[in-house]
């Protein structure tokens, strides 16, 4: 298992450095990548990539690095898992902001898609007894956040990235996560019957 587990290893770590490295990328030129109402629609890149470009770079460091985390503190989670989830989320994420948040001009950032990274992976590992008790504890927190967040405000992050802190995209986040999870697992039963 230990050839397996390095490859594994390796994967991950590409995945990370092919995230990190095409998010800075983005990031230079992020006027054409953010989540801008006015041009969603002509620009329809826009509902991804807006999710992989950040205000400033110490939100994409910030970013970056609760993204580090996710593989290694889900080891058990595929690489494929991780690029689905940071394929998928970004147009559910834009794509509720565009119809039932029409008050968002502008957004950017991985922060949204992160919470519903870690809420999908946190689900799913509820399923291993092993897990279980970690799990609950990352969705335990990722509750807690959100209701700091909606009573006290991002404030502390937001003056750190100097933007205010969309709870609302953090919020659609773990919503699409639950869902994305739900749908993963119903999917994994049928196919196991």
């Amino acid at each position: 298992g230990h050839v397996m587990h390095d490859q594994f290893l390796n994967r991950k770590i590409i995945l990370i450095a092919l995230v990190v490295s095409i998010s800075a990328c983005l990031q230079i030129f992020k006027d054409q990548f953010i989540y801008w109402r006015v041009d969603i629609f002509p620009e329809i890149w826009r509902l991804w990539t807006a999710h992989w470009v950040h205000v400033g770079w110490i939100h994409f460091a910030l970013n970056m690095l609760a993204f580090m985390c996710l593989p290694f503190i889900f080891p058990r989670t595929r690489v494929w898992h991780f690029v689905a989830l940071l394929l998928i989320l970004p147009p559910l994420i834009s794509l509720s902001f565009y119809y039932f948040l029409g008050d968002i001009e502008a957004y950017a950032g991985l922060s949204g898609v992160l919470h519903g990274m870690f809420t999908a992976i946190a689900i799913v590992h509820l399923l291993y007894r092993k897990e279980r008790m970690f799990a609950s504890l990352v969705l335990f927190l990722i509750l807690g956040k959100l209701i700091w967040e909606k009573t006290f405000g991002g404030s502390t992050t937001a003056e750190l990235i100097g933007s205010p802190v969309l709870v609302e995209a953090h919020l659609l986040g773990v919503i699409w996560g639950i869902v994305i999870a739900a749908l993963y697992l119903i999917g994994v039963n049928l196919f196991d019957e």
